[in-house]
């Protein structure tokens, strides 16, 4: 494989400071929630934004949607939405004399899905094809999706009524789940100087294109991961499975998209391999919402986030972060 060059990790660097800047000056003091959501894109997965009302889930979505050159569709997730609402129907052309496909808003570069634990697991299941294969399949027919493609969904994970779990194969394909929180009380004093009479993100311009996007997928998958860094990644994933504590743990998926964002981590610092703390920098945001714990270690007030720090501890650090090729 054809390694990365240094003129390429310093372009890759350049590019992407310049998206996490253009959001950050909407979603101020958030800039760590931002670099986490553009990874994902550059790493061709989908992301799950899940925090509590308020803190910018929806705005943050958007912003990073001005700011690329690309379509942008969205969906408001209720409990009477139907998946032909997602994916498209078909419907009766009385001029052309045959039914005519209409594609749903699903068919875009980046996919906003507000609230998505708000509607049905039959409607949630619409995204199941199109967030793995990246593809829809109506009427026996198989339409590919533009590219690249991204899901962006928010959640609230406090109110429960009128809301539907998210199943585990639903959350596996999403490559990682990001918490915002709350901004510092500073960001939280500028933001009511910025925003306080009218938004920034209205002033939001483009500053990339979906040909730069396609570019910087493709030098993310030049970056080097030396053997003993894809071990690693493999042991990390495999002890949760075999942790005492955890019921369900990281699948194969997990392993393959700890490793796409790891890659697309290190060219973001305009490095041309891949170090263990681009994998313990990820790891949480990877494999908490994959993960189900024990009854018995929810009764004793475990939390996922424990499990994967103890793993952590335990885990033996390559002694190498780079090995030659």
């Amino acid at each position: 494989m054809h390694q990365l060059d240094q003129d390429q990790a310093a372009w890759f660097g350049d590019r992407f400071a310049a998206v996490v800047e253009n959001v950050e000056g909407v979603i101020q003091g958030k800039r760590e929630a931002i670099e986490s959501v553009l990874l994902c894109l550059i790493a061709e997965g989908h992301v799950l934004i899940e925090d509590v009302p308020g803190v910018g889930k929806t705005l943050l979505a958007k912003s990073l949607a001005r700011s690329i050159d690309c379509t942008f569709h969205r969906i408001q997730f209720t409990p009477d939405l139907l998946p032909s609402d997602v994916t498209g129907v078909s419907i009766w052309d009385r001029g052309q004399n045959e039914f005519v496909y209409k594609e749903g808003p699903v068919y875009a570069n980046l996919l906003l899905g507000d609230e998505i634990n708000r509607a049905s697991p039959k409607t949630q299941a619409a995204l199941l094809e199109a967030m793995e294969e990246k593809q829809i399949t109506s009427d026996s027919v198989t339409r590919p999706l533009p590219s690249p493609f991204m899901v962006i969904a928010t959640q609230n994970p406090i109110e429960h009524e009128g809301t539907y779990p998210l199943p585990e194969a639903q959350l596996d394909r999403f490559m990682m789940r990001v918490q915002i929180g709350y901004p510092s009380r500073e960001k939280e004093l500028e933001m009511l100087d910025t925003h306080g009479v009218r938004s920034t993100f209205l002033d939001l311009q483009p500053v990339m294109s979906a040909d730069e996007v396609h570019r910087l997928i493709a030098v993310a998958r030049q970056v080097h991961v030396a053997a003993s860094i894809k071990e690693y990644i493999i042991d990390l994933v495999s002890r949760t499975r075999q942790h005492g504590e955890v019921m369900l743990g990281g699948s194969p998926r997990a392993a393959l998209n700890l490793q796409r964002l790891s890659r697309a981590r290190a060219a973001s610092a305009g490095r041309e391999f891949v170090t263990v703390d681009d994998v313990k920098g990820l790891v949480v945001q990877v494999l908490e919402h994959r993960m189900a714990l024990r009854p018995e270690a929810h009764m004793r007030g475990t939390k996922v986030a424990d499990v994967l720090d103890s793993i952590l501890q335990s885990l033996r650090v390559p002694g190498a972060a780079r090995v030659a090729t």
